[in-house]
C-alpha cells in the first residue's frame, strides 16, 4: 500500500513544528509504522492530517478525543514510545 515515495510523504508530514510531536511521531514511523496492519497505517496517515495543537493536547491528555480509530492510534503511539 505505501510504496516508497508515499512512505516518504508520511515520514515528511511527521515533522511537525513542535518539539514534543516530533519525538513522538518520527521514531514510531521509523520503527512501528511498517508492524502495522494496512487499515491501521491509513489511521495514522489521517492522523497527521489533524493540526498540531489539537494532536499535541490529545497525546497530552489536556483533551479527549472523540474519534474512536484515532484515540486508539494515540494511545499506541505513546505505548511504543513508552517501551
Amino acid at each position: 500500500m505505501f510504496d516508497k515515495q508515499r512512505l516518504g510523504r508520511l515520514k515528511w508530514a511527521c515533522r511537525r513544528g513542535m518539539l514534543e510531536l516530533d519525538v513522538l511521531f518520527m521514531p514510531f514511523v521509523e520503527s512501528g509504522f511498517e508492524q502495522l496492519d494496512e487499515e491501521h497505517q491509513l489511521i495514522f496517515e489521517r492522523l497527521l492530517t489533524f493540526d498540531d495543537p489539537d494532536l499535541y493536547a490529545w497525546f497530552m491528555g489536556h483533551l479527549a478525543c472523540h474519534d474512536a480509530e484515532i484515540k486508539s492510534m494515540i494511545e499506541h503511539i505513546l505505548q511504543r514510545v513508552k517501551v
